[in-house]
């Protein structure tokens, strides 16, 4: 990925700090996007450039139309172009159907779903032949193994469709669009040594947690030229929690 420029939404922590870790590994510039975890987001630009890349920390919620569409020019400006959008910026909103305020719902949609279709629908002009659109999801769009999810497993699920539209809409271009479905995955909002980890391990086939690089390395397969041929797909990275 030499000479490739990257964006990855919500990059200073969890799966989205290890992306953006692995695709300046594998010689992009990657700029990364933050809503208040500003020292996080500084660390992880320190550790791109101690790789000798170029990095770039931008405060920007996912979750305002305006800076969501921001973020993409702000990014082209520091770094001169785009091949590689990275939608990682999430929330996980769980419990009872009855105690989901209709703020809740709009919050987790402008984030989750909102968001990734602005972001995408402005980086995706900025994008040339090989360009990528990369979007994380959640293994429970495929399964959701008790109550409580019904906003999340909602929110996430929006994203195939949207995927596969993009595909379709962007191949002729040269553009992939895919989306990743991460299991239970070892980061800060669900601790592999947290209350519900046994629980959440259980349902894999494997009887683990995941670590955000081996989500990351997913991520970057699908960023690289060799992935020119997979588009409009959806692929798990889940321990076998769909299976």
């Amino acid at each position: 990925m030499n000479g490739k420029v990257a964006l990855v939404t919500g990059g200073s922590r969890g799966i989205g700090a290890a992306t953006a870790v692995r695709l300046a590994q594998e010689g992009a510039d990657v700029a990364i996007t933050y809503v208040r975890a500003k020292e996080a987001a500084e660390d992880v630009v320190r550790r791109i450039e101690a790789l000798g890349r170029r990095a770039l920390a931008l405060c920007a919620d996912a979750g305002d139309a305006a800076e969501a569409a921001g973020v993409v020019d702000r990014a082209v400006e520091a770094l001169g172009r785009l091949d590689v959008l990275v939608n990682n910026a999430g929330v996980g909103l769980l419990g009872p159907l009855e105690s989901l305020s209709l703020a809740d719902v709009d919050r987790v949609l402008a984030v989750n779903v909102r968001g990734v279709f602005v972001t995408s629908q402005v980086a995706a002009p900025r994008m040339a032949r090989g360009g990528r659109i990369i979007t994380i999801g959640s293994c429970m769009t495929q399964r959701v193994p008790g109550p409580g999810g019904t906003l999340y497993a909602t929110s996430k699920s929006a994203l195939a469709g949207l995927t596969k539209a993009l595909a379709r809409e962007l191949g002729g271009r040269g553009i992939t669009a895919n989306l990743v479905h991460p299991g239970p995955v070892d980061t800060d909002m669900n601790p592999a040594d947290g209350p519900y980890a046994p629980a959440q391990a259980g349902a894999t086939a494997v009887g683990r947690y995941g670590s955000p690089e081996e989500v990351a390395s997913m991520v970057a397969y699908l960023a690289r030229r060799e992935a020119a041929y997979v588009t409009g797909a959806e692929l798990s990275v889940d321990g076998g929690h769909a299976a």
